[in-house]
């Protein structure tokens, strides 16, 4: 079944009249917008107006009256910053935007923020502005369109569609997006059309000062074709060319238009001042004449209700394509029954039962037995990834990080492959894992070492900002990792993860954390979620009532004896066994000792105060926290009274239990801290 394209036919005068005023809004509007406020981005606005009314008016498959209509091509800007472009948009095609929407733009509480929100804004598809994320996070989508349709509709295009991603030279100087323009590529990922705004200038001045590359030629040795549009201004050249781009050959489309920034103002077109700001009340008068406007016009002015009108034909034209699929969808459902209810059962979500049984199946090891939590993690995926819509790969380490599934890697000729070999491209990777989440309802995951989590940062703090339900497995998580050394031994980066709002950084202490842990994050697909695994073995602990529920709660008392009164070890990870060892040789001398595991600060943070003080009783003054790693974060726990054995320097080269010995992650310095903290002593 091929799914036809509704086209828009623009042939009277009347028609091309009112066509022409719309332009012309959608390009004084920007202008106006930015030089009333005083700050704000108008100049690629206004430079691409003439494309963007093309692509929402005749070319994108959208429906303004149903925005989450699943069968719609996607529009990520890339190019956050000229959001007003977006917003013009939105307003004149019906999405529910207003003039005074667009005159409130960046200020608080306005439905226009400074760059496009996901989840704020209606159309909005990704919260872009760091630029390349959204050309990266396309890619992501993209990867999860074809695997979709691979997966549900074989031979059928009924539920493919076209990601169009708009993005200017400082997106494409990140490396961000030459990363996953690189994977797009060997992938084939002919559903993917990057439009890009050539327009020569950054903030700083000419690209040319620092980016005199061919980008065509690069793309090209990417695997793109690659299209031109010589006259941004010629709208039937620009649809012919949108047309052409959405057309599926195999590979990724790269659109290079030359655009000349701020046109058409004299004083501004074609300057690197066009970038931001406003351009002057004269010189904004000059813009509306030229555009066929009073001088003196306002927002108001500058819409006509026949332009209005005009535009709003969006509407109905959406509601068509969205009758036209429902027929398409009706008649496939009618052929392929258990197809269609397999693929409404995917978009449905998570089966929590399904999950939840796969989790009943992990077989935990027995007390005492030694087994690493990223070989544990590895059991979980395997598990999962047959029962709910768990996907992803990793950084080329896959079997080092124990993600490995069974199956065949997605292709330019498998899309619908089990795992995805994200190559060496850690910041693609996390980039790639958002597109995929915006796209639903997979539950991607991404893998590599924690050391290297850092390469992730910028686009996890995305993930957090949107709240997807990304999964980020982190193995090799202290310096136990050993004889690599310093520049592989993570030191700073648990804690510094734990400074993302919204991220929930879970380090499990065995085999039955792992599994526990796994169990909130599949339940509640809130935000992004970093599992922090050992690559050495650690002992399975003993059994532990209400295992479940305190691993969710962040923490819990993992061991005691006593009232647990007189001290409390604190301790993630593999420094949980550690704590207990030192917890059973201070008990030896008559003392009420707690261990605390706490596996996942964040939630136990969340978790309801009263909770919280059953843990960790507020006239429990006498407590120690261990964690191999920055001990910082960890005074919160343990007060004036407490101390923190952790790591504070990098590692050196060696076997794992010599470097934590030499950086004092110990029984023994436990204890010591302990018996210190008991006798109101100075810490060391």
């Amino acid at each position: 079944m091929t799914v036809k394209p509704r086209t828009v036919t623009i042939d009277a005068d009347a028609d091309r009249t009112a066509e022409a005023r719309a332009v012309a809004a959608a390009i004084a509007i920007p202008a106006h917008v930015v030089q009333s406020k005083g700050h704000g981005h108008g100049g690629t606005a206004m430079a691409l107006a003439p494309l963007s009314h093309v692509l929402f008016s005749r070319v994108l498959r959208h429906s303004p009256s149903t925005p989450h209509w699943v069968a719609r091509d996607r529009f990520v800007l890339s190019a956050g910053h000229a959001s007003l472009l977006l917003y013009v948009q939105l307003f004149l095609t019906g999405y529910g935007l207003t003039l005074d929407d667009l005159a409130a733009s960046r200020t608080l509480n306005s439905r226009t923020p400074g760059h496009p929100e996901h989840g704020h804004t209606v159309g909005v598809e990704m919260s872009t502005g760091p630029l390349g994320q959204g050309v990266a996070s396309a890619v992501g989508m993209a990867i999860a369109a074809r695997k979709e349709t691979a997966t549900f509709t074989p031979g059928s295009t009924l539920l493919d569609h076209t990601l169009w991603v708009v993005a200017g030279d400082g997106c494409l100087q990140e490396g961000v997006s030459a990363e996953a323009s690189s994977l797009a590529g060997t992938l084939g990922l002919d559903n993917l059309v990057l439009i890009w705004d050539d327009n020569g200038v950054t903030i700083d001045g000419r690209t040319t000062d620092a980016f005199d590359e061919d980008v065509r030629a690069r793309y090209r040795a990417y695997g793109w074709r690659v299209l031109e549009i010589a006259d941004p201004t010629d709208l039937d050249e620009i649809e012919r060319m949108l047309r052409l781009a959405a057309t599926r050959t195999g590979r990724p489309t790269l659109i290079a238009v030359s655009t000349t920034i701020g046109a058409p103002s004299g004083l501004f077109g074609g300057q690197p001042a066009a970038h931001s700001g406003g351009f002057g009340a004269d010189e904004l008068a000059a813009v509306k004449r030229t555009l066929g406007f009073d001088a003196e016009a306002t927002l108001e002015q500058l819409v006509s209700p026949e332009t209005l009108a005009f535009c709003l034909r969006a509407v109905d034209r959406g509601l068509g394509l969205e009758a036209d699929w429902g027929a398409d969808f009706a008649a496939w459902a009618g052929e392929n029954p258990d197809e269609a209810a397999t693929w409404l059962a995917f978009r449905s979500g998570t089966d929590q039962a399904a999950a939840s049984a796969a989790l009943d199946a992990v077989e935990l090891p027995a007390p005492g037995t030694l087994v690493a939590t990223r070989k544990t993690n590895g059991h979980v995926i395997q598990a999962l990834t047959p029962a709910m819509a768990l996907w992803g790969g990793s950084a080329d380490l896959s079997g080092s990080t124990s993600v490995t599934v069974p199956g065949t890697a997605v292709s330019a000729t498998n899309p619908g492959g089990d795992f995805i070999h994200f190559g060496i491209r850690e910041h693609a990777m996390a980039a790639i894992l958002n597109g995929i989440a915006l796209a639903g309802p997979w539950r991607p995951f991404g893998s590599t070492y924690l050391v290297f989590s850092d390469y992730l940062r910028p686009a996890m703090r995305l993930a957090a900002i949107m709240r997807l339900p990304v999964v980020y497995v982190f193995t090799h998580d202290s310096v136990a990792v050993g004889e690599d050394g310093p520049t592989h031994q993570p030191i700073e980066q648990i804690a510094s993860l734990r400074t993302v709002p919204r991220l929930a950084v879970i380090r499990p202490a065995d085999a039955a954390e792992t599994v526990a842990a796994w169990r909130r994050v599949v339940a509640r697909p809130d935000g992004p979620a970093a599992l922090v695994l050992s690559r050495q073995d650690v002992p399975a602990l003993g059994e532990r009532d209400g295992l479940a529920a305190g691993v969710a709660a962040g923490g819990y008392v993992a061991w005691q004896n006593g009232t647990g009164q007189d001290l409390a070890l604190i301790a993630t990870g593999s420094e949980v066994s550690v704590a207990i060892a030192a917890a059973e040789q201070l008990s030896a001398d008559g003392l009420a000792v707690r261990v605390v595991s706490m596996p996942c600060v964040e939630w136990f943070a969340d978790a309801d105060a009263a909770y919280r003080d059953e843990v960790l009783p507020p006239n429990l003054h006498a407590r120690v926290a261990v964690e191999a790693g920055r001990s910082e974060g960890w005074w919160r726990f343990v007060g004036l009274h407490g101390e923190v054995i952790g790591i504070d320097e990098f590692g050196e080269s060696g076997s794992g239990p010599e470097i934590m010995a030499l950086r004092g992650v110990t029984v023994e310095t436990v204890v010591a801290a302990a018996r210190r903290t008991l006798a109101g002593g100075i810490r060391s």
